[in-house]
């Protein structure tokens, strides 16, 4: 049994196929199934059940490929160990990061991580929380950045800040006058909304108690995967979105008029850095998540009256 053999037979049950792994294994396809055969004989068992496609793990595969994949984040500990020692940060750090954090949050960020530490070659993918989530498990990402809590066993959850919610209206709606609003107050408006699978969907209809209190014909939603195309939809057909604290940083004296805040307890969404739990890079993911809170506004780290908005 051998480092190697370990390696492909977790890419064999990561991309579900042997023609995918050996590609990211930078191996041929013979090459790479002489060796998981080679270690399915060794161990007297078969680790993968060939005649299905996608390729799927025995029972006996699963236990395998679990122990695999400890067995070669371990190994790979020794060299974050010498790394560490010289004061090194260089290899890759894969990100996941999603939609509604990552455009004002990033920008900010990662020019100043990337000159701190240019042998850092850093990847970074806009996911929604499911594919973050996945891609986690099977160490495909190193850490993601979304919105907690997320309750995955095998996964830990690194806190950063609270980011409160705002309501953005429209200039021709009644609730102009209010400097102020509740949810109460968006019941009657039109409310634009992200699609199905970004978590803040679901936040934004935790606040507006939509599930519970709008009937179908109060409430016309457009579903988009774009906070900056809600904005537009205000501005160009009246009614109201939600929208991330951060969005709004860059908002123009006129685009603020229209910006409401919530009376206290404001409603906030948790952002945190999820790694695995016995997981990898942690210099540099310290390091990241020190980065992140430097460019914060200070209200995103002060105690406030609060209630989370939960994801689900």
């Amino acid at each position: 049994m051998t480092l190697v053999q370990l390696e492909y037979i977790i890419a064999v049950d990561t991309y579900k196929s042997f023609v995918a792994a050996a590609e990211k294994c930078f191996v041929t396809q013979p090459t790479l199934s002489m060796q998981v055969q080679k270690l399915e004989e060794s161990l007297g068992v078969r680790i993968f059940d060939r005649t299905k496609q996608p390729v799927v793990p025995t029972t006996v595969g699963e236990e395998i490929i679990r122990q695999a994949r400890v067995a070669i984040l371990e190994s790979q500990k020794i060299k974050e160990i010498v790394a560490y020692r010289k004061g090194e940060l260089e290899g890759e750090l894969k990100i996941g990061v999603i939609p509604t954090v990552a455009p004002y949050l990033l920008p900010k960020v990662l020019g100043n991580f990337m000159e701190k530490y240019p042998k850092l070659h850093l990847q970074v993918w806009e996911y929604t929380t499911e594919k973050i989530l996945r891609e986690l498990k099977v160490g495909l990402l190193d850490c993601g950045i979304l919105s907690t809590p997320i309750h995955v066993m095998g996964l830990q959850e690194h806190f950063l800040f609270y980011e409160t919610f705002v309501a953005y209206i429209s200039k021709a709606s009644e609730l102009n006058h209010k400097k102020t609003v509740t949810a109460n107050d968006l019941l009657g408006e039109k409310l634009w909304l992200l699609n199905e699978g970004h978590c803040m969907r679901n936040q934004v209809l935790n606040i507006c108690n939509r599930r519970k209190s709008m009937h179908p014909e109060e409430a016309f939603e457009y579903n988009t995967g774009s906070v900056e195309t809600l904005k537009r939809m205000v501005d160009t057909n009246a009614g109201v979105t939600i929208m991330p604290e951060l969005s709004i940083a860059e908002f123009g004296e006129e685009e603020l008029d229209q910006v409401r805040y919530f009376k206290s307890p404001e409603p906030v969404r948790e952002i945190s850095l999820v790694t695995q739990e016995n997981y990898l890079k942690k210099k540099a993911i310290e390091e990241l998540k020190q980065e992140i809170l430097g460019v914060l506004p200070k209200r995103f780290l002060a105690e406030r009256k609060k209630e989370i908005m939960e994801i689900n």
